[in-house]
């Protein structure tokens, strides 16, 4: 069990969002705004990202067994999950195997499979590039540019980019770890276990990691209550890509399942 570093903002019923691989508690920063307005928000860096500890075990059981030692920390009997990609793939595992730890679930563009998107490619562009050496991020974005070409990509990843007090740069995160990790993370344990509580599966239509026509029948061999929200032209990053269409969506579950305070939080315009 790892102790996550965390933050807590907000009063009321219990949420705790969960980042994507490469991420960190940041990218879910503007869902926390809206959220701690109505509840109280749980925020953690999940193990070997952000400012969380590393360790070489790195599989969705253990990683739930982080979120339910945060939840004890905290003297949290039961809380609302949201996940998004291998955050919601920690947040299902949490709900099969600690059901009664979980009021309700979001998964945000993710399905309880396996799926196989070369992260070990990836991981392995960012070994071969020299930031120990290098004097600026722009000469360290530079070199990443030659095999990664999505500009959004790189930068999204360049956020785990740390200047060292000695000079050049190093990764916060720990490649070696996540390289060995990398058939944990795009798989999903074999689980006998069934949640009955709700469950509300947001994806984006421009998507490939969540097809309802495709996905629906594996989300209800485990999830009893599911409900669906599609949010139009948006691929993974949904959250990112539309947020005020994704905070109301999750706003608006959370506030039928007595959670949110979608009222309160509806008084501000940052939404």
């Amino acid at each position: 069990m790892v102790d996550l570093n965390y933050s807590v903002r907000g009063q009321g019923e219990p949420v705790v969002l969960l980042h994507g691989l490469y991420g960190s508690s940041g990218n879910l920063a503007r869902v926390a705004r809206y959220l701690n307005r109505g509840c109280r928000v749980i925020v953690p860096d999940l193990r070997n990202h952000g400012k969380s500890p590393h360790c070489p075990q790195m599989d969705y059981t253990a990683m739930a067994a982080d979120v339910a030692a945060l939840l004890e920390r905290e003297q949290i009997e039961r809380a609302a999950l949201l996940g998004h990609s291998m955050g919601g793939k920690v947040a299902m595992t949490m709900a099969l195997t600690m059901p009664e730890r979980v009021s309700c679930l979001i998964a945000a563009d993710i399905a309880p499979k396996l799926y196989r998107r070369s992260h070990d490619s990836l991981i392995s562009r960012l070994q071969a590039v020299d930031v120990e050496g290098a004097t600026s991020r722009a000469e360290i974005d530079a070199q990443l540019s030659s095999t990664v070409e999505d500009g959004q990509v790189r930068q999204f990843l360049l956020t785990n980019l740390q200047k060292a007090q000695d000079g050049g740069y190093f990764w916060r995160i720990p490649l070696d770890y996540l390289a060995n990790a990398v058939p944990e993370i795009e798989g999903f344990p074999a689980l006998d276990g069934v949640y009955t509580g709700p469950a509300l599966f947001v994806y984006g239509t421009r998507s490939e990691y969540f097809i309802l026509e495709r996905d629906e029948e594996l989300v209800q061999k485990y999830f009893t209550q599911p409900e669906y929200a599609a949010i139009p032209g948006a691929g993974h990053w949904l959250h990112a890509e539309n947020p005020q269409e994704f905070n109301r969506i999750i706003g608006a579950f959370l506030h039928r399942k007595g959670i949110f305070n979608q009222h309160i939080a509806e008084l501000s315009n940052d939404g």
